[in-house]
């Protein structure tokens, strides 16, 4: 019987990562949808929304006006126009969070009717 100290390092190596494999569990990586967030998350959210909207109008407005010429036509017209973008954005986002909160309520009322059932009561 060979003796496992003198054993071929690259074989100990194989042994040592299978036994690794064996013990480590793969990491579960979130989805998107499953995050939950802070509030404070959703509303820096929303404000990058409406501030990212603003600043593309805003640019837009800019280089049509620069490119054509013309005095603050497009620029006022973008920034409108950016800002409509920017709460309709706003907008889907709050829709999206009231939706998943409904859905976790839902379920949460299920689980709680699940459990009354089953006690009998």
């Amino acid at each position: 019987m060979p003796d496992p100290d003198h054993a071929d390092p690259s074989d100990r190596l194989r042994a040592l990562e299978d036994r690794l494999k064996k013990v480590r569990k793969p990491e579960e990586v979130p989805s998107h949808s499953a995050e939950h967030y802070s509030q404070a998350q959703l509303a820096w959210r929303m404000v990058i929304e409406l501030v990212a909207g603003l600043a593309i109008g805003f640019g837009i407005g800019y280089g049509l006006d620069r490119l054509f010429g013309t005095s603050p036509v497009f620029l006022v017209l973008f920034i409108f126009l950016g800002l409509a973008a920017g709460v309709k954005t706003m907008l889907r986002s709050a829709r999206e969070v009231q939706a998943r909160h409904e859905s976790d309520d839902a379920a949460a009322r299920s689980a709680a009717s699940e459990g009354n059932d089953a006690r009998g009561g």
